[in-house]
């Protein structure tokens, strides 16, 4: 039986390299997010594999579009096998404590990157309950991580992805009852558009973070444990 999916945040970026890997691996998918319908590379990819292929709009930082994309879900499919939360923002990486912050944004960061997967997670999880799999992939990052932080700023994008971190322990110890699990990934320093334009300058194509982020997806039982994987790209562990 064909796995089935979803990726958020799948119009570009990593999000649309993630969704090309699980369609090479043969799954079908469920490619979400804010102008997914008029991506290129969607199209692209819809040209190939129209059969395993369904594209759905989604905003994760607002309920009723989270409904709604849940509800057209719901009429396709009565499970899924694995969610990727990858959608995300970065905010203001120059606030700092001696200067100005802008908490109207932080509290937009939060909504996105914290908040939102939350939307999704509890929306799609009785699907990913009667799914083989059980699997939920967040996509993280080092800068979520307490233990190594030696930043001063970046306030929005640091403490949204700890609290992400904390999130996927709490559903982690639910679904892991249930034979599921969940994995923290920080993808890398990945060329995206986090910031409005592309970061030319980091160290990975999406398509590279992509391939290593489906590799451990292939793998994913050897980190299965009484707390979520939170790994790097390359599958080593970073400290919480």
């Amino acid at each position: 039986m064909v796995k089935k999916i979803c990726v958020t945040g799948a119009a570009r970026g990593l999000g649309l390299a993630l969704t090309k890997q699980m369609l090479e691996r043969g799954y079908s998918v469920y490619a979400a997010g804010l102008g997914v319908d008029e991506s290129d590379g969607i199209r692209q990819l819809e040209a190939v594999y129209a059969e395993r292929l369904r594209v759905i709009d989604l905003d994760i930082a607002d309920d009723l579009s989270v409904a709604l994309f849940t509800e057209t879900v719901k009429l396709d499919t009565d499970h899924l096998d694995m969610l990727i939360n990858n959608a995300a923002i970065l905010g203001s990486i120059t606030d700092h404590i001696h200067g100005q912050m802008n908490i109207a944004e932080m509290a937009e960061v939060f909504n996105v990157n914290t908040l939102g997967s939350l939307r999704v997670t509890h929306a799609l999880f009785p699907l990913l309950l009667q799914g083989q799999t059980k699997l939920i992939v967040d996509i993280s990052s080092e800068a979520g991580s307490i233990e190594q932080c030696s930043r001063d700023g970046w306030f929005a994008y640091c403490m949204s992805k700890a609290a992400l971190n904390m999130q996927a322990r709490l559903i982690h110890n639910g679904l892991k009852q249930e034979g599921g699990q969940v994995m923290l990934v920080h993808p890398g320093w990945v060329q995206s558009y986090m910031r409005g334009e592309l970061d030319a300058s980091a160290d990975l194509t999406p398509d590279e973070s992509a391939q290593h982020i489906a590799a451990l997806i292939d793998r994913h039982e050897q980190f299965k444990g009484e707390q979520p994987a939170y790994v790097d790209y390359r599958g080593e562990k970073l400290p919480w």
